[in-house]
């Protein structure tokens, strides 16, 4: 087993911003596990891990010019893996651990926070560890805030990406 899975958010932020939506080609998810992820390239992407693994999450703008950041992570609830729409505000619940944002080898955020908009939270990498609880072959469905720019339409998020553990 690989220690590690590294997922990136390749994002068009102009395209983004232009139409309001990470959706449409403006949002490409990958990683580069061991076993075979499905719907790679897509704001689908499901990570197959294992239960002690570290997830890395890392976001690339397509225009080198244009700043994009993960401003959250957080997991729907076990008990709602299944929907897709997640109401505004942080998911509760048991979920499959805590992601936490880091900026030059110091913590500076964390899955789960409450940020007020003035917080300027510059996250390079994200990270989390799978706990050994989830079970194999379940989805569970995590929310990707994305942050171009500042203001109010400058943040964006997509609740179809996942986890997974292998199925033995």
């Amino acid at each position: 087993m690989k220690p590690q899975v590294n997922i990136i958010a390749v994002v068009d932020v102009i395209g983004a911003l232009s139409g309001s939506t990470l959706l449409g080609g403006n949002l490409c998810m990958m990683d580069d596990g061991e076993h075979n992820s499905a719907h790679q390239g897509t704001p689908d992407l499901c990570t197959v891990v294992q239960p002690g693994q570290v997830v890395s999450w890392t976001a690339l703008a397509v225009d080198l010019q244009t700043p994009v950041e993960i401003k959250n992570i957080s997991f729907v609830p076990a008990d709602n893996g299944h929907s897709r729409g997640q109401s505004q505000g942080q998911a509760q619940g048991q979920t499959p651990g805590q992601a936490q944002g880091q900026s030059k080898g110091h913590a500076q955020g964390r899955s789960g926070g409450e940020h007020s908009e003035g917080d300027k939270l510059d996250l390079d990498v994200w990270t989390g560890v799978v706990p050994n609880w989830l079970q194999p072959g379940v989805a569970y469905q995590y929310r990707l805030e994305l942050q171009m720019y500042e203001g109010a339409n400058s943040v964006m998020h997509v609740d179809t990406p996942a986890l997974m553990c292998q199925q033995h």
